[in-house]
């Protein structure tokens, strides 16, 4: 694992920034799901607003937890450290906002299906009977303003530490604004006497966060299965791994060169018959975040190698890396 003193400080900062506004997350959420319970009443597209922000906490929680991980030692039971939890919070994150857009969908596609007719009755105010719609509005006007302001904040901070955890929170925060707004719709859609209007707002939002959801699931899954690294916005092999990649090729031109991402950190291996010698990391360093590569190792491959001979099995020479065991 990278020890604690090597961690690169924009990604210390970063971090910091990250479990900062992730808090904020959990505060300004969590009260606006106690609010979005007690005046959501028949309206579909409250209820679904309701369940995307419960859900939308947990991208939030995640993040907070691989963070408090990122410095932790490597132990006998984890011998090379704690830094690929920050693919399983991805894995995990992404299966919440997937989750969110499916939860829409159904809903709505449901409520189209059974062509249920939603009402909102009145309350008493201060003594004065007020038409309930206009309240759930005001919620939802409230419930938008945090998850823009957190998520626009979010997304250059996930960039640069290149964070797909929090990236995907944001995508999230994205879902709730819109959410939010999908549920203005529908309300007013129904005091106008537009029964369907509710349900067709909340599905038209929730194919974005499924299409959202469904990019970061196939990422989070190829992370974790050792494939090449992943661009944070689509399912591009990132530009630093091609980087660093096009330098190792030129440099072992008899070798294949392998690239995988730990969290947020390549790993590359040089495998064939001229990966010898040392290696000196500065030389392949990606340029816009060097940082990120934190590993080169070295595989020998015989040109010759035939499979069942002893002599000519694959044997692993010292890796160069700022990773430490």
């Amino acid at each position: 694992m990278i020890a604690s003193g090597e961690v690169p400080p924009e990604v210390r900062e970063g971090l910091r920034k990250g479990r900062r506004l992730c808090l904020w997350t959990l505060f300004w959420l969590g009260g606006i799901s106690v609010l979005m319970y007690l005046v959501m009443g028949q309206s579909q597209a409250m209820k679904t607003a309701f369940i995307e922000d419960v859900l939308s906490l947990v991208p939030s929680i995640t993040f907070l937890i691989a963070a408090s991980l990122e410095d932790k030692p490597a132990s006998r039971r984890f011998p090379f450290g704690f830094k690929r939890f920050n693919s399983i919070a991805f894995l995990i994150s992404a299966t919440a906002l997937l989750s969110i857009g499916t939860f829409m969908a159904y809903e709505a596609v449901m409520a189209l299906v059974m062509m249920e007719h939603p009402s909102i009755g009145a309350i008493r105010l201060f003594g004065t009977e007020v038409w309930l719609g206009w309240v759930m509005i005001g919620v939802l006007m409230y419930s938008a303003i945090p998850p823009i302001i957190l998520g626009r904040k979010k997304m250059p901070v996930a960039e640069k530490i290149e964070d797909k955890v929090l990236f995907t929170d944001a995508q999230t925060q994205k879902a709730d604004w819109q959410t939010a707004l999908a549920g203005i719709v529908g309300v007013t859609g129904i005091g106008f006497g537009l029964w369907w209007a509710d349900a067709v707002a909340a599905l038209f939002i929730s194919l974005s966060i499924l299409r959202d959801g469904w990019s970061n699931i196939k990422k989070s899954t190829a992370e974790l299965a050792d494939g090449a690294p992943r661009d944070l916005e689509g399912g591009d092999l990132d530009r630093d791994a091609q980087d660093v990649a096009a330098k190792l090729a030129n440099a072992f031109p008899l070798s294949d060169v392998r690239m995988r991402e730990s969290g947020r950190y390549m790993l590359a291996e040089i495998v064939g018959p001229d990966a010898v010698g040392e290696v000196d990391l500065s030389r392949f360093r990606p340029e816009h975040r060097p940082w990120r590569l934190a590993e080169v190792a070295m595989v020998l491959k015989p040109r010759n190698a035939r499979p069942g001979e002893q002599a000519d099995r694959p044997s692993v020479r010292p890796a160069a890396s700022s990773l430490r065991s």
